[in-house]
């Protein structure tokens, strides 16, 4: 009979600290599950007594991969709690300043974090030795994406431009114009990227769920929208807490969450199941090549969206550069709030996921927060996954389980710290 004992302390090639536990005996699985043991996060009560202005450039610092998402998510539930309706050109430079992020994200993911365990390794750093191209290509992708998050944002990381109602600084012509022929340039390594990310073999592995994200009739959704599921429900994003449904378990620093079954997926993979058609022509071309297609249930393809996503990102920001070309940059004032007190929740779906900020405002200080990040949406959905997987690989080797089970908690992207929001108190 089978006996398996995993102890995976801490997984690599995450953010963050978390294990995979796997305990087989003689045949009969005791315990499989994957524990967030990270420390708490308190940002929530960070921005309690802060003023409206303060909140995006506070939460933006949850997360140093994720800063424009946060800080953006931010600023729509300001906006929404208090009064405040963007300009047209201020929705364009933050589209495009996302979409900049999320080639960051997804690149740094799928090159740095994914690729080596298909190539034998235990990172990137022996790549530039064996694939040189393949790193510099990397290199490339990253370094464009940096600087267009900082030609919008005022820097790559924790952006200091954004603000509410709107920007306090602005690209000049001749930067937009430079930066639309260096995304331009980009599609050669995007399709070399496509090319490659084909030829892997992604492990096989099907278990269907409930994915959510964002959802737009005119475009692929990133910021704002209608919260949709893959079970035909639908939601304004101020009713997001009927999606998420927090709750505790006792192995875990982060809440799991769960909607209209026990778990759900967001993410690259969820974005595409729910939105496939809002794809740019040349993304849906690339999830053709990676043989992807509504409706994906292999969660270890969850990386190859992120390399379709790519595509529209580069795509769609060629063409938002355009469109702020034609109507040329005026430095604008940010809009005025109308009132300095109310509620208001923002939802941007970031490279993890769908994520939320909820805040009210009173005299224009916040007096409440809540922020529901994609990673703790995601860990009911990977522990059932494993839960899932390990029946279909018990009789494997113990190596091979471990590195199946590693692959496929990194296959999700998860930054485990920002999903940590539990603390376990003892009173004595």
């Amino acid at each position: 009979m089978t006996t398996v004992k995993i102890d995976v302390h801490h997984l690599t090639r995450v953010e963050g600290h978390g294990d995979i536990v796997i305990d087989v005996q003689n045949g009969e699985i005791k315990t499989c599950r994957f524990e967030v043991v990270e420390a708490p996060r308190f940002f929530e009560a960070f921005v309690r007594g802060r003023s409206y202005l303060e909140l995006s450039h506070i939460t933006s610092r949850i997360c140093g991969i994720c800063s424009v998402g946060h800080a953006t998510a931010s600023l729509r539930a300001t906006e929404n709690a208090l009064g405040v309706e963007p300009s047209e050109q201020t929705v364009l430079l933050r589209k495009l300043n996302f979409h900049g992020e999320l080639i960051d994200s997804h690149v740094l993911h799928t090159y740095y974090l994914v690729a080596p365990d298909f190539l034998g390794v235990g990172s990137v750093i022996p790549l530039i030795e064996t694939h040189r191209e393949v790193v510099e290509r990397a290199l490339r992708i990253k370094k464009l994406s940096g600087d267009l998050c900082a030609m919008i944002g005022g820097r790559h990381t924790h952006p200091v431009a954004l603000t509410v109602g709107g920007f306090t600084h602005f690209p000049t012509e001749q930067e937009l114009r430079d930066m639309q022929q260096r995304l331009i340039d980009a599609r050669a390594d995007m399709d070399v990227t496509v090319a490659l990310f084909a030829t892997l073999p992604w492990p096989e592995f099907e278990r269907e769920t409930e994915y959510v994200s964002l959802h737009k009739d005119d475009e692929y959704a990133f910021i704002d929208g209608t919260i949709v599921t893959s079970d035909g429900f639908s939601y304004p994003i101020s009713e997001y807490r009927k999606v998420t449904n927090e709750w505790c378990v006792p192995f875990s620093t982060a809440k799991w969450t769960k909607h209209n079954r026990d778990a759900y997926m967001v993410g690259a993979m969820a974005r595409m199941n729910n939105n496939f058609d809002q794809l740019h022509p040349r993304a849906k071309e690339a999830a053709a090549k990676l043989g992807l297609k509504p409706l994906m249930t292999n969660s270890y393809l969850n990386s190859a969206a992120q390399v379709v996503e790519m595509v529209h990102c580069i795509e769609d920001g060629i063409e938002i550069c355009d469109r702020l070309l034609t109507r040329g940059i005026q430095p604008e004032k940010p809009v005025e709030p109308a009132t300095l007190s109310g509620e208001g929740a923002g939802s941007c779906d970031v490279p993890r996921g769908i994520l939320f900020h909820n805040y009210v405002y009173e005299d224009g200080i916040c007096v409440r927060a809540n922020c529901i990040i994609p990673t703790n949406q995601n860990w009911a959905n990977v522990n059932a996954d494993m839960q899932a997987l390990l029946p279909q690989i018990i009789d494997k080797p113990q190596d091979e389980i471990r590195l199946a089970m590693e692959m496929l908690v990194r296959a999700y992207d998860p930054c485990i710290s920002c999903s940590t929001h539990l603390l376990n108190v003892t009173f004595v």
